[in-house]
């Protein structure tokens, strides 16, 4: 299967979570193992020389890093949502299309120096992806780059990051 092949997979269902938002459902590509490998293989050349560690964001960034990690000889940290962390290292709050959330960062996972790339599958108002490069940095990561599968170049989320390496598989 090619690239072009694996991203239609990606189904657009409409007025979700709420009206007016057009959510991109990755559970068709998931389940594909052809379309599944050809986009973790694609992420792979996204990734920058020297990259140390993935940050997953939670929660299809999870998927996405797990698969890559593995492909790549790479670990995983999840960047995950309030409350699901027994230590916390650090917080930020960020602005979503539709409302606001929080995401957190483990303690004593990431180490002062270390390089890491940032997995998500999409990149809308960057907001989810500036949230998780802060946090990182906050615990002495260098931000090697963003990775995702999707942008979403009509809500700007390239803005939210200026100055950071983002590379995506697809743009629309």
């Amino acid at each position: 299967m090619d690239l072009d092949k694996a991203l239609g997979l990606i189904a657009e269902v409409p007025d979700f979570p709420q009206p007016g938002i057009l959510f991109r459902d990755f559970a068709p590509l998931f389940a594909s193992a052809e379309g599944f490998a050809e986009v973790t293989s694609a992420l792979a050349g996204t990734l920058d020389e020297g990259v140390e560690l993935l940050a997953a964001v939670e929660a299809r960034g999870f998927l996405l890093a797990a698969a890559l990690g593995q492909a790549q000889g790479l670990g995983v940290v999840m960047v995950r949502k309030p409350g699901k962390l027994p230590q916390v290292a650090a917080r930020a709050d960020y602005e979503l299309e539709y409302g606001r959330a929080t995401l957190e960062l483990p303690a004593g996972v990431v180490q002062p120096g270390q390089r890491v790339a940032v997995i998500d599958d999409v990149l809308a108002t960057g907001g989810t992806v500036a949230a998780a490069c802060r946090l990182l940095e906050q615990a002495g990561a260098v931000v090697s780059g963003v990775s995702v599968v999707l942008e979403l170049a009509g809500l700007g989320g390239r803005d939210a990051l200026p100055g950071r390496s983002v590379r995506t598989l697809h743009t629309s």
